[in-house]
């Protein structure tokens, strides 16, 4: 458990924040293929492109290293909203020494953050070789063409998700209060007596924070707190929390799919499935879902083959929506 005391001016100074380079790096971490139904297609198209694009920094950071990835690639948000430019561009800036200096945390371990020592993988002993500026200026380059690749065609459906979930906590704060905001963002997270506790492996009492950074995810799969072992004041702690299932559905107008139906059919296909509670066409479906109509069309073409789904015209539409005799059957099936 990590127990983060905020005072009364603590309080008062956090905020929330939507991230698009942060979406972008927390798909580099092992735990991202635990995501929800509904980001998981985007995390595996993601990490498929890590293993064909031409990214040798970021590859061997994410599928050699032993799961951690240095905070330089990720910069706390300066601002509610900031575009991936500007966030790429911090990246680029970041001091040499300390861009050196988190990467060798990962070959000597943080014990604090309960990672053991690891030898560095070979592209990233390379990079370093030629100075922290270049390695800054090569992570730059690289998670610019992983955001082009994976991410920027998805990315105004899931900021709206995430904009709307930001929403909903201004209305908690503003008729309940703070105590209930910070009881309602995760099971894994509590509120008590100005302590904010997170559920961890590790046992922490950190000291007051001047303000507390609050980040919803598409990609977490479970609440974390980020903490600066330094305490620098640009770098206060970070909480990032999966987006709750009711806040996706609020947005989107669906239910999120159990977990043994998206065993049954796969993440995509339960997703798709689910939010058929009302017609939808394939332009909208790849929309709420980051994936291509292509992809979004050829799983239609399956749960129609198997009759879970209908389909009509409506104008120049096509609409489809799933068959609530077939899909009752399903074991905690929608509908």
């Amino acid at each position: 458990m990590i127990a983060l005391t905020v005072d009364a001016t603590g309080l008062a100074r956090s905020r929330f924040a939507v991230s698009p380079l942060a979406e972008v790096t927390a798909t580099l971490l092992p735990w991202a293929l635990h995501s929800s139904p509904q980001a998981a297609p985007w995390v595996t198209r993601a990490r498929r492109v890590l293993r064909r694009a031409r990214l040798p920094l970021l590859s061997a950071l994410a599928l050699e290293g032993p799961g951690y990835v240095p905070d330089f690639l990720s910069p706390l948000p300066s601002e509610p909203s900031p575009a991936i430019e500007g966030e790429l561009e911090r990246v680029r800036r970041t001091p040499p020494g300390r861009v050196l200096a988190e990467l060798e945390a990962l070959r000597a371990g943080r014990p604090r953050n309960g990672l053991a020592g690891s030898a560095l993988p070979e592209a990233v002993r390379r990079a370093m070789a030629r100075g922290g500026a270049h390695v800054a200026r090569q992570a730059a380059d690289e998670l610019r063409r992983y955001w082009e690749l994976a991410f920027a065609p998805h990315w105004e459906a899931a900021e709206a998700v995430l904009e709307a979930e930001v929403d909903r906590c201004a209305g908690v704060l503003a008729r309940q209060g703070a105590a209930t905001l910070f009881n309602s963002l995760h099971a894994g997270v509590r509120w008590t007596n100005g302590t904010l506790h997170v559920e961890s492996g590790l046992q922490i009492m950190l000291p007051a924070a001047p303000l507390v950074v609050v980040m919803p995810s598409l990609v977490a799969p479970r609440a974390a707190a980020h903490v600066d072992p330094t305490h620098e004041e640009d770098r206060p702690p970070t909480l990032v929390y999966p987006v709750p299932h009711f806040s996706l559905a609020r947005t989107f107008g669906t239910t999120a799919p159990s977990a043994a139906l998206a065993q049954l059919l796969g993440p995509t296909r339960a997703g798709l499935l689910a939010a058929l509670s009302q017609p939808a066409s394939t332009g909208d479906l790849a929309a709420r879902h980051f994936l291509s109509p292509a992809t979004v069309s050829y799983h239609l073409g399956v749960l129609r083959r198997a009759g879970l789904v209908t389909r009509s015209r409506s104008g120049r539409s096509v609409l489809y929506r799933r068959t609530s005799a077939r899909t009752q059957s399903l074991p905690d099936g929608p509908g």
